[in-house]
């Protein structure tokens, strides 16, 4: 593919405004960040007041903004803090909510039930994941090492709306989808 000929990204740190009125324009429901700089304090405050704007935006254009999160969002960066908890704990708990990652979490030694019971109603998205038990190797959901049981039974403390299946680099994706689908179907009856 010829990545030269595509046209330029938009970002919500240049283009807020802009990519809030499409998604408000497209229909959607939420607005979601699937990644920003978080390697230094000045990176994460830069990031916070990008999704505090933008959260303001998406309320006024009545859908919701969220961030999704990957494993190192929780890794401590300078003054002991983790990026993860700056963004909850300096954002608008009602301009800003989070799509969790389970997977990303449970790799980073974060239990998604305490998360939710810190911050509720903050998880309205959750991308359903699953990784085995050495925190590298993406599976099927159900067959790895996050407790999916314990997490819908807190899904309304998390005050979960929607949840995506989400298996990277699967090998069959139509047998991975359908041994995913199949577990949470189970674990909803």
């Amino acid at each position: 593919m010829d990545f030269s000929k595509m046209p330029p990204m938009l970002s919500l740190r240049d283009n807020y405004q802009q990519l809030v009125d499409e998604a408000g324009e497209g229909g959607l429901t939420y607005l979601v960040c699937a990644s920003t700089p978080v390697a230094t304090l000045d990176e994460i405050q830069k990031s916070i007041e990008v999704f505090q704007k933008t959260g303001e935006a998406c309320k006024k254009a009545k859908i919701g903004f969220a961030y999704h999160n990957h494993a190192t969002e929780f890794d401590a960066v300078e003054g002991g803090k983790t990026p993860y908890d700056l963004i909850l704990s300096q954002t608008d708990k009602d301009l800003v909510k989070m799509e969790l990652d389970l997977a990303w979490a449970v790799k980073a030694g974060k239990d998604p039930v305490k998360l939710f019971q810190e911050h509720p109603g903050r998880f309205p998205l959750w991308h359903t994941k699953d990784i085995k038990s050495d925190l590298k190797t993406i599976t099927e959901v159900g067959n790895g090492v996050v407790d999916f049981k314990s997490a819908f039974a807190a899904a309304k403390t998390a005050g979960l709306k929607y949840f995506f299946v989400e298996q990277d680099m699967a090998a069959q994706p139509i047998e991975s989808i359908t041994t995913s689908y199949t577990y949470l179907k189970k674990l909803q009856a």
